[in-house]
C-alpha cells in the first residue's frame, strides 16, 4: 500500500483529508507539525510516496517540511497546502522543486484529482533526465535532430549476473536502486552530464549535449573518476559482507546524432554514432575498477589526468585498430 504524510496543524483538516484519502487506497500517517512530519518520513523513508503539507503551521513552515521531505526521499511527490498562496511563495516553492498546490477550500473530488495528477507528473518527470525536462519547458525547437560533438560514458557492474542469482529480490533491489543508480546517477547530473538512460544494469551518459561545456570529455573524465570513488567505499550489498559492488567504465567523444527519436507510441532524446558504440564496447572491455578511453577523449583531455596506453587488442565490435587508454586513478599502479 502507498503510503501518504499529511501535515496540518488543524485537526478537522488533517481527519478529513485521511477520510478521503484513504478510499483512493492511501495508508495515511497524520502530522500535526513539520517536526513529527519530518519524523514519520525519516521512519517510513521507502514506504512514503506522497506528502501534503500546509504552509503556515506552528515550528517549522510548510515550504521547510517540503524541503526537508525532499532531502529524505526525492521520488516523493511534494504538495503545499494553503488558502494564504503568495506569487512569491509559489515561485519558491517551484524553485525548490514542490511538485503542485492545493488551494483552500477544496472539494473532495478535486482532492483527488490533484493527488493522482501531480503523482503523476512527478512519475513521468523521472523518465527523462533533469536537463531534457527542464529544456522541454522552455520550447521543443531544441529536440530537431542535429549533428553535434559531444562525449559518451557508460558504466556497468562487473559480475552482476552472478551476484543476481545469489541475491534476495529485496537485496537485488537495493543493490541497483539505493546502492548503484542513485548515487551514480547524482554524480553525473551534478557534473553537468545528461544522464541519458539505464540498460539493464548499465548506465549511458552523454556530456556537451545541452549544457554549455568547454571541454566535455575531462568533464566526462572527471565524472567516471568521482563515480569509481563513490563505488570503491567498500560497499557489501549482503548483510554477511560479500558481494562488493564493482564497475567498470568505458568513454568516447565525436560527432553524434542528437535529437527525439522514436515511434508515436514511445521517443527518447538520445544520441546515436560511432562515440556510442565505441563507449559501450570500452566498458565491456573494461575490469573492474578501470576507465577505458578512445584515443579522441585522450587527446581532448590533455595533461588533466594521468592515463596510459593499454596493451591489449581492439575489443571486437570496433572496426580497424584503435589506441585505447587506461584513467589512472589515486593510489599505487
Amino acid at each position: 500500500m502507498t503510503g501518504l504524510v499529511i501535515a496540518d496543524d488543524e485537526e478537522g483538516v488533517r481527519r478529513s483529508l485521511k477520510r478521503v484519502l484513504e478510499k483512493e487506497g492511501y495508508a495515511v500517517f497524520l502530522a500535526e507539525n513539520g517536526e513529527r512530519a519530518i519524523d514519520i518520513v525519516r521512519d517510513h523513508t521507502r514506504a512514503i510516496d506522497v506528502i501534503i503539507s500546509d504552509l503556515r503551521m506552528p515550528g517549522k513552515d510548510g515550504l521547510q517540511t517540503l524541503i526537508e521531505a525532499g532531502r529524505l526521499n526525492p521520488d516523493m511527490t511534494r504538495i503545499m497546502l494553503t488558502g494564504y498562496a503568495t506569487m512569491e511563495t509559489a515561485i519558491d516553492a517551484l524553485n525548490e522543486g514542490i511538485d503542485g498546490f492545493l488551494m483552500k477550500p477544496f472539494s473532495n473530488s478535486e482532492l483527488r484529482v490533484k493527488v493522482r495528477e501531480y503523482t503523476v507528473k512527478k512519475r513521468l518527470r523521472q523518465f527523462v533526465s533533469e536537463q531534457v525536462y527542464a529544456k522541454m519547458q522552455k520550447g521543443l525547437e531544441w529536440m530537431k535532430i542535429r549533428r553535434c560533438e559531444a562525449t559518451v560514458l557508460f558504466c556497468d557492474i562487473r559480475g552482476f549476473s552472478r551476484m543476481s542469482e545469489q541475491l534476495t529480490q529485496d537485496e537485488l533491489s537495493t543493490l541497483l536502486n539505493v546502492d548503484y543508480f542513485t548515487p551514480l546517477d547524482n554524480i553525473i547530473c551534478d557534473s553537468g552530464g545528461m544522464l541519458d538512460k539505464h540498460i539493464g544494469d548499465s548506465i549511458m551518459a552523454v556530456f556537451g549535449l545541452l549544457l554549455s561545456d568547454g571541454n566535455p570529455a575531462a568533464t566526462a573524465v572527471t565524472c567516471a573518476r568521482k563515480m569509481m570513488e563513490r563505488m570503491a567505499e567498500d560497499r557489501r550489498v549482503k548483510t554477511d559482507g560479500s558481494l562488493p559492488i564493482r564497475i567498470g567504465i568505458g568513454i568516447s567523444s565525436g560527432e553524434v546524432l542528437a535529437g527525439l527519436f522514436g515511434s508515436t507510441r514511445k521517443k527518447e532524446y538520445t544520441v546515436f554514432g560511432s562515440p556510442v558504440n565505441i563507449a559501450a564496447r570500452l566498458e565491456s572491455a573494461a575490469k573492474s575498477g578501470e576507465i577505458l578511453v578512445c584515443e579522441a577523449t585522450r587527446r581532448a583531455i590533455g595533461n588533466l589526468v594521468t592515463a596510459r596506453k593499454r596493451e591489449s587488442p581492439t575489443p571486437r565490435g570496433i572496426q580497424g585498430p584503435m589506441d585505447i587508454f587506461e584513467i589512472l586513478l589515486p593510489g599505487p599502479h
